[in-house]
């Protein structure tokens, strides 16, 4: 990730007047060439980006010597990786200048090459049965006879030849394709946050540049906040000073229609397991960011590349202003075709949104004929509409849109026996979509993304800092209106929440979140997480001594006592452990109520005790007047019942909070699968290092823990808990995990019968089969979940909660939480 600098002092012969000229650079390394303080080309030559036009014909008044200096990473498009695409950093990479030259650019061959490069195509792919595919090939023939390389003055009247043939116009019926300029930017993933302020600028000077000489090209960008997070959440005028004159140019570009903000949302966050609320927090942040800058809120939600939607989605976005949504990822379904392109996708309250999947599945496209005549042949929703989306320029490292990309498709605009393709917008797309969708199909539900399924469980404790992070903000959002409600005096913390909300938000990108990045962008992360805990704390207390001021002042005389506040909105009878007179840690059995606090000075008793006995096989037997349980050695729960019920929820012979370990050798990536052939390793955790012991012999709180090896060289250590009146019992599990390749869960059989299975997600629920009668079904063998599933029939069920996992599943009767 250095840089180095290179001052390039450029001098042009005179004898180039009336030539187009031009600074070539290639090195491996990702560049910017900066001129008079400004950037203004960016370089990357996995991005077919490699030379700087000076000028377009050299006038005796343009400068003939000039000074450029570029700015040259010492990473590609794709990190620093070594051998494949996608792989961490290596140390030990060198990056190498292999040209940098003054040239003439002949665009007369250039555009010849474009026409022979089209019509060639065009020869091979129409197919034997279309005769425009013969036409194409005794063009092509024609204008290699009628050329003489030697002689330029050939030039024009072969390319007349191809002229000719794209001149010759389509049908009314032909598909329009609405070609749209993409530069996907990662905001973390091969690289740290920080680099990415530097791929944005290389990306998107180079667009302004193209802008400049085609203004018909329109670019989608969607994560232009992205340098905004960046610089209002942490540097905000350090950065802003390396590249003001670049964001004029953006902003001249916006309101020219031409670089077009989308996407709705402050990054492009993953789509299942961020909160309700945080998926607010990032529409909100997001369109407050493009009304303040842009003057508009984005009507599209643009999401390409996320690892799934939750059917929460639907309903947040017609909150947040947005009735249409696009996106391309469910093409890497591995094992159902998504049936549709273009549709109607409705959420878990009926809430409906225009939704389009470019049918070339790729954000990334190239402008080639072959792309082309793919968006058509592939639409599944041909006849319906007659119009779809093509993203061109190179993405996931930035890159963008190239002039070869723009003159491809200049020669397709309306050329008989293709697709018509026009430069277009989202906005004009969506439009005329919206003209034609009388006889759209609906999806209901989750569009669920048959890939990817490790990314629910990858990096713990990333997913522990989301979840933490969440309930941290929330509580100091809620005491701190309950204290502007009580004391006008007290300053809500406005900006500091804005900033704490900004950092998890950034977070929540789809590399980061899901685990699926390297470990300088992991280490980054909990970075922000631990200052999220530690400035969350602060203004946690600094609410809490504005709202209750005068009960944290003892009075002479009084009691000692504890104040316990709920943030939640339900009054609350728990056990709490408070630190006693001499330090001591003591329990105490309090009721809190809704959104209040109580003082709590001689606490509760509970209407019965929890009762703990050892048995005389070693098993351990718990009842709290609402529940019993009885576990084993292991540490297994061999019974669970209501005490009112003599029902049992534990199947006979069956083990519940019982630890498997399955081998996790995917087909493709480490960090983001796991697959389903994973379930035939299945091995049950046997390894006693401490069998099950009492820690604590009952009263408010009873509980016993035990010690399991896991794997070669992992250990866990459980507690298991049973508070008083308390209806669940708690599991406070440490694992210490030194595995490789391994894949640990934890499962509890229940004594239950039902097709399907319920799951907490964003501000709801959904259902589940717990079958694999249809590839539908077994397709979705781990699935994700916020802080609950639950298996019900009529009368009587069991959930299983969590505070910081998200990978789960349903099979059969038996619930599994993967840790």
């Amino acid at each position: 990730w250095e840089t180095c600098w290179f001052k390039v002092e450029l001098s042009i012969p005179p004898a180039w007047a009336g030539r187009e000229v031009h600074f070539v650079w290639e090195s491996d390394g990702e560049g910017m060439v900066w001129r008079d303080a400004q950037p203004v080309q960016g370089l990357t030559k996995e991005g077919e980006k490699t030379s700087y036009i000076l000028t377009s014909s050299l006038k005796e008044t343009d400068p003939h010597s000039l000074t450029l200096y570029v700015e040259l990473a010492c990473n590609g498009l794709f990190g620093a990786g070594k051998g494949s695409m996608i792989a961490p950093p290596d140390p030990d990479r060198r990056f190498t200048l292999s040209k940098a030259e003054l040239v003439v650019f002949n665009r007369d061959v250039y555009e010849l090459l474009v026409d022979l490069e089209i019509l060639l195509d065009m020869a091979q792919l129409l197919g034997e049965e279309n005769q425009r595919s013969f036409q194409a090939l005794y063009t092509a023939n024609q204008m290699v006879n009628v050329c003489d390389v030697m002689d330029h003055s050939t030039f024009p009247a072969a390319r007349d030849l191809a002229a000719a043939i794209f001149s010759q116009r389509n049908g009314e019926s032909q598909h329009t394709i609405h070609a749209v300029g993409h530069c996907h930017i990662d905001s973390a993933w091969l690289w740290p946050y920080e680099e990415t302020i530097r791929k944005c600028a290389r990306s998107w000077v180079t667009v302004v540049r193209l802008m400049e000489c085609n203004p018909e090209l329109t670019f989608a960008c969607s994560q232009l906040r992205l340098i905004s997070v960046l610089w209002q959440a942490q540097q905000f005028e350090w950065v802003r000073s390396w590249y003001p004159g670049l964001y004029r140019q953006i902003q001249d570009f916006v309101a020219k229609g031409q670089f077009v903000p989308v996407g709705g949302t402050w990054v492009e966050m993953d789509g299942n397991l961020p909160s309700g609320e945080s998926m607010v927090r990032q529409f909100l942040q997001g369109q407050r960011f493009f009304q303040e800058q842009f003057g508009r809120i984005c009507s599209e939600f643009w999401l390409p590349d996320t690892f799934g939607y939750s059917a929460q989605l639907p309903q947040l976005m017609r909150g947040c202003g947005i009735r249409r949504f696009l996106t391309q990822k469910l093409s890497w379904n591995l094992v159902n075709t998504f049936p549709h392109h273009t549709f109607f996708w409705e959420g878990i309250d009926g809430s409906r949104v225009l939704t389009h999947f470019p049918p070339g599945d790729s954000y990334g496209m190239h402008g080639r004929v072959e792309e082309m005549l793919k968006t058509v042949k592939n639409n599944k929703d041909k006849g319906r509409v007659n119009h779809s989306a093509l993203l061109f320029g190179f993405g996931d490292g930035g890159g963008g849109p190239t002039q070869k990309m723009l003159d491809r498709m200049k020669r397709m605009s309306d050329t008989d026996g293709l697709p018509r393709v026009q430069i277009s917008t989202p906005d004009r797309l969506f439009s005329v979509l919206e003209k034609e969708s009388s006889q759209l199909c609906t999806w209901v539900g989750e569009l669920f993304l048959e890939l990817h399924n490790g990314t629910y469980t990858t990096q713990a404790q990333i997913k522990k800092g989301n979840r933490e992070c969440e309930r941290i903000l929330h509580d100091v959002e809620v005491l701190s209106t309950l204290a502007v409600a009580r004391d006008g005096a007290f300053q809500y913390p406005a900006s500091q929440l804005q900033r704490l909300w900004r950092l998890l938000l950034l977070n929540q990108f789809h590399d980061v979140l899901p685990g699926s990045c390297i470990q300088l962008v992991v280490e980054d992360a909990l970075q922000y997480y631990a200052e999220i805990r530690r400035a969350g704390a602060r203004l946690q207390e600094e609410a809490v001594q504005s709202l209750c001021r005068e009960l944290l002042q003892p009075k002479a005389g009084s009691t000692e006592s504890t104040l316990v506040l709920n943030t939640l909105p339900w009054e609350r009878t728990e056990v709490i452990s408070r630190t006693g007179p001499a330090g001591t840690e003591t329990l105490a059995l309090v009721t809190v109520p809704s959104m209040g606090y109580a003082l709590v000075r001689e606490p509760l008793l509970p209407p019965q005790p929890v009762a703990v006995r050892k048995q005389e096989d070693g098993s351990i037997a718990m009842e709290n007047g609402v529940i019993s349980v009885c576990l084993d050695m292991m540490g297994h729960l061999t019974s669970l019942r209501l005490v009112d019920s003599e029902r049992e929820s534990v199947p006979d012979g069956c083990y519940a909070n019982q630890f498997a370990l399955f081998d996790d050798v995917p087909l493709y990536w480490d960090a983001w699968d796991v697959m389903d052939y994973h379930l035939e390793t299945r091995k049950p955790v046997t390894t006693l290092l401490k069998p099950l012991e009492i820690t604590l012999a009952g009263g408010l709180r009873g509980s016993a823990s035990f010690s399991l090896q896991i794997g070669e060289s992992s250990t866990l250590t459980q507690e298991i808990i049973l508070d008083a009146t308390c209806p669940y019992l708690r599991f406070l599990t440490q694992v210490e995990w030194k595995e490789a390749h391994k894949f640990l869960k934890v499962e509890f059989p229940v004594q239950v019968r039902s097709t399907n299975a319920t799951y907490e997600i964003q501000f709801g629920h959904l259902q589940r089969p717990t079958h694999w009668n249809t590839s539908w079904d077994w397709a979705r063998f781990e699935v994700w979940a916020h802080k609950w599933l639950d298996l019900s029939e009529h009368g009587f069920g069991v959930a299983l909660l969590n505070d910081c996992k998200y990978g789960a599943s349903a099979h059969g009767n038996v619930l599994s939480l993967s840790l």
